[in-house]
């Protein structure tokens, strides 16, 4: 939009449109009704412009095709746009031959018979030839004039509405035109981010897939932690005191469609990952020979295993872990418009669990700031690992029996800055 900057939308409208006949006919044919033709035009929702307004003409398609503004002054820029080609040209071939310097000969003159006149002849020679005059190819240059336009003679005694005359924003926005009416306004093309490809830095496996299409840009990430890992937020924290300690409410919410049971561990604790498929389950299905050449290629996708990466954070705070574990039920879309379905009889421990909804469930944990901190501005960081219990879904799209593993991720919260007493 051409008057607040946001970006337009096509809208629908009905034209009437008269036959040659009908029109060749003229009065005799009052009575035949003109055929309504769909047609299309540019509006914004928020400031109400629309391209009717600026005299655009509607278009047959919603496409494109709309009009585009002529610049008066195209003939001078692109005349200037050739010059300076020529320049970046120039100086290009200049800076090459300068990466070439030839060595010059330290042998003595009279190992090669040169006499006293050839010697200075060649002392008078130009060294490198003269460059080609590129005069022909410079534009004309502008003339500077004393004249200014007069200005209208109204221009003291007819009123001002200044709701018809473009702001300094909205002429920057069009530099070439510079329009002083709004009716005089275009709309301008706006440029879309595209998506780029991005490979992981350790396996170099892809990511994200690039995509030129702005308007079908769409996030092509397979098996995304977000999808797995249970989602942690910080809801409450008490003030921070060094020495004492302070009650911390955290929220685990289960994205995925089965249910698992989470434990906080020490930080110290090993992340290496454990099978909990009991031994009855390995019975495989008949089907369990076909071939996984056969398979999804999202399914034969090679496992992709990496180690645990450093983290340099080194928390100042001591956490106090719980001694038993929570379960959270898997995520039901429907249950949240439901409050009649949270029947989940967990026996949860009162001083741990405080609240629960669907998928989604609110623990207490004390924080106490180490007495060091008392002089730092830094803030407290906390770290504990959460072990959580992942089932493979790809194992069972495989005519194998679903896989179930205990992963450990350690996790890092910012819990707010020290209170100083006063």
């Amino acid at each position: 939009c051409p008057c607040c900057f946001q970006t337009l939308c096509t809208r629908a409208g009905l034209a009437p449109v008269r036959t040659a006949a009908t029109v060749a006919e003229g009065e005799e044919n009052k009575d035949v009704k003109a055929t309504p033709k769909k047609v299309y035009y540019l509006f914004c929702s928020l400031c109400r412009w629309s391209s009717r307004d600026a005299g655009i003409p509607d278009q047959s398609v919603a496409t494109g095709g709309w009009p585009e503004q002529e610049n008066p002054h195209v003939i001078r820029i692109n005349a200037l746009i050739d010059y300076h080609k020529i320049l970046a040209s120039i100086e290009k071939q200049q800076c090459e031959r300068k990466k070439f310097h030839p060595k010059r000969s330290f042998m003595p003159a009279t190992m090669y018979s040169f006499t006293s006149a050839l010697v200075r002849k060649r002392i008078g020679r130009p060294i490198k030839p003269p460059m080609q005059s590129q005069s022909s190819a410079q534009p004309v240059p502008s003339v500077a004039s004393e004249e200014v336009e007069e200005l209208p003679g109204d221009i003291f005694t007819e009123s001002v509405d200044i709701t018809k005359i473009t702001t300094l924003e909205q002429r920057l926005q069009h530099p070439e035109v510079q329009a002083e009416k709004i009716n005089e306004l275009r709309p301008q093309h706006r440029q879309f981010l595209v998506k780029r490809s991005q490979r992981c830095r350790v396996c170099e496996h892809n990511v994200s897939k690039s995509d030129l299409c702005p308007q079908s840009t769409k996030f092509k990430i397979l098996l995304a932690a977000f999808y797995h890992i249970p989602e942690v937020k910080i809801v409450t924290c008490e003030p921070l005191r060094p020495g004492k300690s302070s009650e911390l409410l955290l929220k685990f919410c289960n994205p995925t469609q089965h249910q698992t049971q989470i434990t906080i561990l020490h930080l110290n604790t090993s992340l290496s990952t454990s099978l909990i498929e009991e031994k009855d389950a390995k019975q495989e299905d008949t089907q369990g020979s076909e071939s996984p050449n056969l398979l999804p290629s999202a399914v034969r996708q090679a496992p992709v295993t990496e180690d645990p990466k450093p983290i340099k954070i080194i928390p100042n705070a001591d956490l106090l872990l719980p001694h038993s574990s929570f379960i959270l039920p898997p995520r039901d879309d429907a249950a949240e418009y439901d409050d009649t379905s949270d029947n989940h009889n967990f026996q949860d421990d009162p001083k741990l669990v405080v609240w629960r909804k669907g998928n989604k469930a609110v623990i207490r944990l004390y924080v106490t700031p180490h007495d060091a901190n008392k002089n730092n501005e830094n803030p407290i960081t906390v770290g504990f690992v959460m072990q959580h219990g992942y089932v493979n879904t790809i194992a069972a799209l495989e005519h194998k029996s679903p896989q179930k593993v205990d992963v450990k991720v350690k996790l890092y919260l910012n819990v707010g800055q020290l209170i100083r007493e006063v």
